[in-house]
């Protein structure tokens, strides 16, 4: 036979403070360390794969390289002679103007038509924008070297669809043209090749934002009165301009370093600084000329440039994240 157990002291009684406060705090020390450990390989991934070819971009870009050290000689350290060249250049200052004003026009008429077919997928009926998504996902998928080859032939001077078509035109003819013989239908060209791959990106995301807004919102719109113009700038954008904001950002970024398109184009027609953009710039200062002191000193200006086209936005970010 077992004698009953004694009934505790303190029944009906909150439990001290002191006897409950250090497991929770230990629990707690537990829960806020963990995101610190888990973020270690993320910062040592970043700091072994981006920190040390800016730290070598960086003293490169403070010396000269020429003949002597393709024969060996190490190069010479000249300071901010690089930059001072660089910066006093009118050419890199026409290039870099030119790319800033093809990176904005380009990232914008992606915006439009990206917003505009995420609306698209909206209104349609679910057959067709599964058919719409499988095309832009086609687009997506392609390889830049299998795009640059559909553009080349459609482009062609002697046989492409595009001259083609609009020969057909009365009063056109178009047979022969070369559209990247002109800077201007050059840079044309090369814009519509980015825009047509970029759009399904921006489309599918804002897409995903509009799956966000809540129907009962829409409603209440509509029964106060306000048309579909109107409920898409008061209630809609307002709702996905996180999303609007950050797929501009990044559309900034992409097309300020854009490489292998420009460069691609160039090899089916005309080449030369006048068709350049400063990825292109940089490429020919370093492998074509062997200037890798100019090419690190342009390249730390292009990165001086991403850094304050992205402030405001990483700016307001931190501001939220202090206001939460």
């Amino acid at each position: 036979m077992t004698s009953p157990a004694p009934a505790p002291d303190s029944i009906g009684t909150e439990p001290a403070p002191h006897e409950t406060s250090a497991p929770t705090r230990s629990r707690r020390r537990r829960r806020s360390s963990l995101p610190h450990w888990l973020i270690v390989p993320a910062v040592l991934t970043l700091l072994v794969g981006l920190g040390y070819p800016v730290t070598w971009q960086i003293i490169n870009s403070f010396k000269e390289y020429g003949l002597a050290q393709q024969f060996g000689q190490p190069a010479t350290f000249i300071g901010l002679q690089n930059y001072v060249t660089l910066l006093t250049d009118s050419v890199f200052w026409t290039i870099a103007i030119r790319s800033v004003a093809f990176m904005a026009l380009t990232a914008l008429i992606t915006m439009v038509i990206g917003i505009l077919l995420a609306l698209l997928m909206k209104a349609i009926p679910t057959w067709s924008r599964i058919v719409l998504q499988v095309a832009m996902l086609l687009a997506w998928s392609m390889p830049i070297v299998a795009q640059m080859t559909v553009a080349n032939w459609l482009i062609d001077d002697r046989n492409g669809v595009v001259n083609y078509v609009l020969s057909k035109i009365p009063g056109v003819d178009m047979v022969g043209h070369n559209w990247l013989v002109e800077p201007l239908s050059f840079f044309a060209v090369a814009m519509t090749i980015i825009v047509w791959a970029s759009v399904p990106f921006v489309a599918f995301s804002v897409y995903a934002g509009l799956t966000q807004v809540s129907e009962e919102v829409l409603e209440a719109a509509q029964l106060d009165g306000a048309n579909g113009f109107q409920t898409l700038r008061m209630i809609i954008m307002p709702i996905i301009r996180p999303v609007l904001v950050i797929l501009l950002l990044l559309q900034l970024i992409w097309d300020l370093r854009v490489f292998a398109q420009i460069q691609l184009l160039q090899d089916f027609g005309a080449a030369g600084e006048r068709y350049d953009l400063l990825g292109t710039y940089i490429y020919g200062l370093g492998i074509g000329q062997s200037q890798f002191g100019m090419a690190s000193a342009a390249a730390m200006v292009v990165m001086v440039l991403t850094i304050a086209i992205s402030w405001g936005y990483v700016r307001s970010m931190l501001k939220e994240d202090e206001e939460s």
